[in-house]
């Protein structure tokens, strides 16, 4: 549609005064100017800053829309500023849906921070200085003559509108550095900090948030602005807001972090809430009507408020939102108590397992050790019998082999008499040349030989090694006469003797009993 094609007899007095200074300004085309004055409502300031800073969502528009019908268009008020936060705040319906809480992205925790060596450092330090100074008269001029940078990024290329270049000479931190920066920056100018920002990345703080069904007041500053230092001096650090926010009693519902928008993430932030007026600060909560993990900003509050307006906005946000929250820890605590209860059971059921199993496994090795016991009883009851039948074997075999006692006239016989433990006496000849194990033999198999008769044909019991448990010893004076020492009877004994039968068992006692009395 060209110019001569446009009826300006349909618009009446105020609109052809409205568009003859819309045009006046911005030199746009009727064709076009005409339909943003009508979605400005042909109030020229809003259709001016559209045209300049781009043209966003007709927030006045989408308030109408959620209206209840019937209802009366809004007619704003001569002289009032619609843009202004608070006319915002009066379209809008009292019920109207909230908006997600954006995340941004940060840099990372762990990513460093690139410096220049030292050398490239000091051979740009003369440009650098240049270009500050350049930066600074730039911001001078452009807070002078403030319609010249709105002018520019009209007049911009896209490519140079889309990136934003850290011109504010403040190093780039990790979200919990910057954190750390704008609190100690705050405490610096402003003293003490009863609000206790949170010290992490708006991301941590939105996860904590919502973990801790607690409220999150997220403050933007902008130092740039002259009304930031006496908001925050009255409005934000007044004891009502203080106390509202931070409670004496300790137990806040509400979570504050805070940012300065020269900062990348706080910049980011408020980008994402798009921001019109500073100081600002919004209210993001949890909203279980929208999501089950949604984060939803539900209040705005932007503009150099009082400290009344701004705790009866604050407060108004608080309680609309208090109750879901509310419900969702009841629901939450009783999910923990019923989690217990069931961590609780599963307790004492693995205690109780755990008793039943150590029973079973005492049982286990009781009855284990018992059938071992039992196998070794047996083995040595076997054991016993066996050598209890080599014994006898033995003793059989070794009177067979014995030789025959020399008769009376045989010359250099030795005699000998021995007494055995039972009291009776063993009166037997040996030949001059008999071996003591003869002597030995002759008193372990006595009870053999008394009958007079020698068994024939007996076999020496396979893998069966005698041992004598007897001593035989000289009474006076005391001599024993053991096989270890080897030799005859005759040279050991002499031509006769005395000797009794000790039990090499009772030699045992005798040391042990020694040994006691001496300990």
């Amino acid at each position: 549609m060209s110019e001569a094609e446009v009826d300006l007899d349909q618009l009446s007095d105020s609109e052809r005064l409205a568009l003859e200074q819309y045009s006046a300004v911005t030199g746009q085309d009727l064709a076009d100017a005409i339909p943003l004055l009508r979605r400005s409502q042909w109030n020229v300031q809003i259709a001016i800053s559209k045209f300049f800073d781009g043209e966003g969502p007709d927030l006045l528009e989408e308030a109408r829309a959620a209206l209840p019908e019937p209802a009366q268009p809004f007619q704003p008020r001569p002289g009032v500023n619609l843009m202004h936060e608070d006319i915002l705040q009066q379209v809008r319906p009292a019920h109207r849906n909230t908006e997600p809480a954006p995340r941004i992205d940060t840099q990372p925790e762990n990513q460093p921070v690139y410096r220049p060596p030292l050398i490239l450092a000091l051979l740009f330090t003369p440009f650098n200085l240049v270009y500050r100074l350049l930066l600074n008269s730039f911001r001078l001029f452009g807070t002078l003559f403030p319609f010249l940078p709105r002018l520019f990024r009209a007049t911009a290329s896209p490519a140079l509108q889309g990136t934003r270049q850290n011109t504010t000479g403040r190093r780039p931190l990790a979200p919990k550095d910057t954190a750390a920066r704008f609190i100690r920056e705050f405490e610096e100018e402003y003293g003490s900090n009863p609000l206790q920002f949170l010290e992490n990345g708006y991301n941590m703080a939105l996860e904590r948030a919502h973990r801790d069904l607690k409220f999150l007041l997220v403050v933007l500053l902008s130092s740039e602005h002259d009304d930031t230092h006496t908001w925050v001096k009255d409005t934000l650090l007044s004891p009502e807001v203080v106390e509202l926010v931070n409670p004496s009693s300790g137990n806040g519902e509400v979570l504050v972090w805070g940012g300065n928008v020269r900062d990348s993430e706080a910049y980011q932030v408020a980008n994402s809430l798009r921001v019109t007026k500073f100081p600002f600060a919004a209210v993001v909560c949890h909203t279980p009507n929208v999501s089950s993990t949604a984060m939803s900003v539900v209040a705005r509050i932007g503009g150099p408020l009082s400290a009344s307006e701004f705790k009866q906005r604050l407060t108004a946000a608080l309680d609309t939102n208090r109750a879901p929250l509310s419900q969702i820890r009841q629901e939450r605590s009783q999910q923990q108590a019923s989690r217990n209860l069931r961590e609780e059971q599963d307790s004492a059921y693995e205690r109780s397992l755990a008793i039943d199993r150590e029973r079973a496994r005492l049982r286990r090795e009781a009855e284990a050790a018992r059938q071992q016991e039992e196998r070794a009883a047996a083995e040595r009851e076997a054991a016993e019998q066996k050598r209890q039948q080599d014994l006898a074997q033995w003793k059989l075999w070794r009177a067979q082999e014995l030789r025959k006692e020399p008769d009376a006239d045989v010359k250099d016989t030795v005699r000998i008499s021995v007494r055995l433990p039972s009291g009776d006496r063993i009166m037997r000849r040996f030949a001059p040349d008999a071996d003591l194990e003869e002597l030995y033999a002759v008193v372990e198999c006595w009870d053999i030989m008394q009958d007079g008769s020698r068994p024939t044909d007996v076999e020496k019991p396979a893998g069966y090694e005698h041992e004598y448990d007897f001593h035989l010893v000289s009474p006076i004076p005391r001599a024993v006469y053991s096989l270890k020492d080897g030799g005859t009877i005759r040279e050991k004994i002499g031509r006769g003797g005395n000797l009794l039968v000790e039990p090499i068992e009772d030699d045992f006692e005798e040391e042990d009993v020694a040994d006691d009395n001496l300990a």
